[in-house]
């Protein structure tokens, strides 16, 4: 039997659920905290008093541990965006996600920054935990749109919703240096993006 075939050991098999978790947190933490490239196993078993060669047992790298604790951390807060009964509606909950999590995720994204354009294996695993699914995410909202006659289904500006969002939220912490929330979302949707979809305004709640 191959390695690769092998039944896990007994110290991979004791890790449980709640450990899994705290490791997990632990990175992101200090992933934030030093960067990608600073951020080394060595470093990560020392603050979470683990093996190291249980660390790469159980994942193989740093690349698969961060890109896990990521995943961990979007199944664990994230959810399928809000059916409120309007684009402007559902926009509007989804500002309220993104401003409650906007400090976290945007030091992470900085944290990652380089390092996703350099490491062939991390840029991909993160657009397949993080960019798809939000962009999965989003096409719901602009279907659930196109259904009630809200917006058009060939509307150019539906090709770009994703993007609005990202330049928001990055702009806002860029360019002006402080926190975006969600009430800086909810003015950037009704001057930015309802207007590039061309959207037709049925009430909603703010």
């Amino acid at each position: 039997m191959s390695p690769s075939a092998a039944a896990p050991s007994a110290s991979t098999r004791r890790l449980t659920v709640e450990r899994e978790h705290e490791l997990y947190e632990t990175t992101l933490d200090m992933l934030r905290e030093v960067g990608y490239d600073a951020l080394t196993m060595d470093a990560i078993a020392a603050r979470t008093h683990s093996s190291k060669a249980t660390l790469y047992r159980q994942w193989g790298g740093k690349a698969q541990l961060v890109v896990a604790a990521i995943h961990s951390t979007k199944a664990h807060h994230g959810h399928k965006p809000d059916d409120t009964g309007s684009l402007r509606g559902d926009l509007g909950a989804l500002a309220d996600r993104l401003g409650s999590t906007s400090d976290r995720d945007t030091t992470m994204m900085s944290a990652l920054g380089h390092a996703i354009h350099t490491n062939p294996d991390l840029k991909q695993a993160f657009h397949q935990v993080v960019i798809q699914p939000e962009r999965e995410n989003l096409k719901a909202v602009l279907q659930r749109a196109i259904d009630r006659g809200e917006i058009d289904a060939d509307c150019p500006g539906n090709e770009f919703l994703f993007h609005m969002l990202v330049g928001a939220v990055i702009g806002q912490s860029l360019v002006d240096r402080c926190r975006v929330d969600a009430e800086y979302l909810k003015r950037y949707r009704d001057a930015v993006i309802l207007p590039a979809l061309n959207a037709s305004l049925i009430p909603s709640p703010a």
